[in-house]
């Protein structure tokens, strides 16, 4: 009746999990009970839950991302004090079978569920109002997309308490994952989840690519799209021709481990080789799926705080694009040892040293930016000149080892572990937090608090360094990832210092709760009444924070880059921009709870196939073509606002303020 689901699956004789678990409990139980008492269920589900609205789900991804963070922070913590103590003969607090499942956890939630949304969300909150369109090209389907994300999170989340979670890797390498030697639901736990959430990343980016493509503002030709937006381009471009391969991947293990096939296999003509092949041919372009938006957000933060345009438009654009396309050339530097041969290293090594000249383009175009601005240092541009500083370092170490005899060396030490993570928190992390703080005003009509976003800043800067400078070291001395414990007392005090950064960075990210709360409670003196708080350069600065609904209730006439920055200097090309004041009828997407129910049921889907529970398999199964046949023959999606209700709401006068 149960599969294989019994009392035995929840960790009762396992503090730590049972700890974390009631802590969780308790939490999301007072936050249930608060909504509930508040009365705020029918405001939540009309609002945000069956919100088709591309402003709302971009906050809903960051807030998810947010609270992901959370849960992945604490893996890396218990990792970091496990690695502190576990010297010299000592076991540390963590038997390794607890320690292989959080070092899994970590990295799955970290790459997935943490910097995937974070990226998604910013570019479903700016893509459309910098494009100057109403909405994404199909509004339903990006609420899809974000409620199957939620349903692979709480997946992985549940097997926290019910079961157990892969111990083969973030990346689940065979002959680990096979079923020969991960026996349990951990590995189907970490498949299912990231079937489900990758389903939802492709079907974003399909939804993205096409709205850059089809939906741009009249007369915004892409030489007139924002920076943000080409790198947005790219990215997408990437998801949709790289998450393909990793669903087909995850396909063929899943065979292997339920039907008896043999593709990765040691027998009867499997190759655990070829997985690894198939995982980076997505993963390598992923790191540029996450970093290239991050770039993206640096021009226009850049550009913003110098009071300049940015620096070679066209140049920054072929370098996106440069990078897009040479970063599905270069997956195999991460396994030069598996014996390929030197010329096929070769290649591969002259590749990934390839790729680093558009990087190298995008810094020198921001420095030249900089160059003769007049920089305003607020919080974005702090994260902006903390990322060039930062990803440089992280850069030159991955040129580094693109050198075959190099990475024959550092390949499986913790010098790379310090590399990957230099790229990701010193460009990703900065980079979403940089867009953060940079487009909260537009998004909820106030500013965060100055003070606290900086100390943010350094409390995330300052902690890195001490978090992972001393693992180049650590590599170099021979240490190795994926250790529980090591022998070598040497090693001790760069690990205890790798603490001290963790803890600092665990600082920022409670001081980032500090700063939301401080900032909400004095929204009233931080409000921002124009619309454009850091005399912005792009079409989301031009309407009102936060946006109506309809984000544009006249679409703007563009004629040229930075279209609004050369509107507030000229009161002709202001009249230009917004056009005559001719007000018509609006239809917008209704509200629309099928997202919702999608996600629902491809959760039953999922938990029923991890435990072999088939009879709740079906009724998943059926639950999701009767919510896609409902949604086929839904008739009711627009809702109409009227000329008077568009004009009454639309506040124009602040623009012609400003351009006078």
């Amino acid at each position: 009746m149960l599969g294989r689901l019994t009392w035995a699956a929840i960790p009762f004789d396992v503090p730590i999990v049972m700890t974390t678990a009631a802590t969780i409990g308790v939490v999301l139980g007072a936050v249930l009970l608060l909504v509930t008492v508040k009365g705020w269920w029918p405001y939540l589900w009309r609002e945000w839950i069956t919100s088709v609205d591309h402003k709302r789900i971009g906050v809903m991804y960051m807030i998810l991302g947010l609270l992901m963070l959370v849960r992945g922070f604490a893996d890396a913590l218990m990792m970091r004090t496990q690695l502190a103590l576990a010297a010299n003969g000592t076991m540390g607090y963590l038997p390794p079978e607890h320690y292989d499942q959080i070092f899994s956890a970590h990295g799955t939630i970290m790459i997935f569920f943490v910097a995937m949304p974070f990226v998604i969300g910013l570019m479903n909150f700016a893509l459309p109002l910098q494009l100057g369109v109403r909405d994404v090209a199909f509004p339903v389907l990006n609420s899809v997309s974000f409620w199957l994300t939620a349903a692979g999170v709480l997946l992985v989340n549940l097997s926290l308490v019910v079961g157990e979670f892969s111990r083969a890797g973030w990346l689940a390498y065979p002959p680990l994952s096979e079923l020969a030697y991960s026996p349990g639901v951990g590995v189907d736990y970490y498949l299912w989840a990231l079937q489900i959430s990758g389903m939802g990343t492709l079907l974003s980016g399909i939804n993205l690519t096409t709205t850059i493509l089809k939906l741009r503002a009249p007369g915004m030709g892409y030489g007139r799209m924002p920076v943000f937006c080409w790198t947005a381009l790219a990215s997408n471009l990437l998801i949709v021709a790289a998450f393909p391969i990793l669903t087909a991947t995850f396909a063929m293990l899943l065979l292997d481990r339920y039907c008896g096939f043999h593709f990765f296999t040691n027998e009867l003509g499997g190759n655990p080789m070829m997985y690894v092949n198939l995982i980076w041919i997505w993963g390598h372009p992923e790191v540029y799926i996450l970093i290239l938006p991050a770039f993206g957000v640096f021009s226009e933060v850049i550009a913003t705080f110098s009071g300049k345009p940015l620096f070679g438009y066209r140049s920054m654009v072929m370098a996106t694009m440069a990078i897009c396309v040479l970063s599905f050339l270069v997956w195999l530097h991460h396994f030069f040892t598996m014996g390929a041969g030197a010329d096929v290293n070769g290649f591969f090594g002259i590749a990934t040293m390839i790729i680093a000249v558009p990087t190298g383009v995008k810094i020198f175009n921001w420095l030249f930016t900089l160059y003769g601005g007049k920089i305003r240092f607020t919080v974005p541009i702090y994260w902006a000149l903390g990322f060039m500083a930062t990803f440089v370092i992280g850069g030159m170490t991955g040129v580094l080892m693109a050198i075959p005899p190099a990475d024959f060396v550092l390949h499986n030490s913790l010098f790379l572990i310090a590399h990957f993570h230099n790229v990701i928190i010193g460009g990703v992390v900065f980079g979403v937090m940089a867009g953060y703080s940079y487009w909260f005003p537009k998004a909820f009509g106030f500013k965060l608090n100055e003070t606290l976003g900086k100390a943010v800043f350094w409390c995330w800067c300052i902690g890195f360094y001490l978090a992972f400078v001393p693992l180049y070291a650590l590599g170099l001395m021979g240490a190795t990832r994926r250790m529980q414990h090591y022998t070598d007392p040497q090693w001790q005090p760069l690990m205890q210092v790798a603490l001290v950064g963790a803890l600092l960075i665990f600082c920022g990210i409670i001081l980032t709760a500090v700063q939301l709360a401080v900032s909400i409670r004095a929204r009233h003196r931080n409000r921002d009444l124009t619309g454009d708080p850091w005399n912005g350069r792009t079409l989301e600065w031009s309407i009102s924070s936060p946006p109506p609904v309809w984000n544009f209730a006249l679409l703007p006439q563009v004629a040229r880059t930075d279209a609004f920055w050369a509107a507030k200097q000229n009161p002709q090309e202001m009249t230009r921009l917004m056009g005559q004041r001719n007000y018509e009828s609006l239809h917008i997407p209704r509200n629309n709870p099928t997202g919702f129910f999608v996600a629902f049921f491809a959760f039953i889907l999922g938990f029923a196939l991890i435990w072999r529970i088939w009879w709740l398999a079906v009724v998943g199964l059926i639950g999701l073509l009767a919510v896609g046949l409902m949604q086929a023959w839904r008739t009711d999606g627009e809702m109409q606002f009227t000329a008077d209700e568009v004009a009454a709401a639309d506040r124009t006068y602040p623009l012609e303020a400003r351009a006078a």
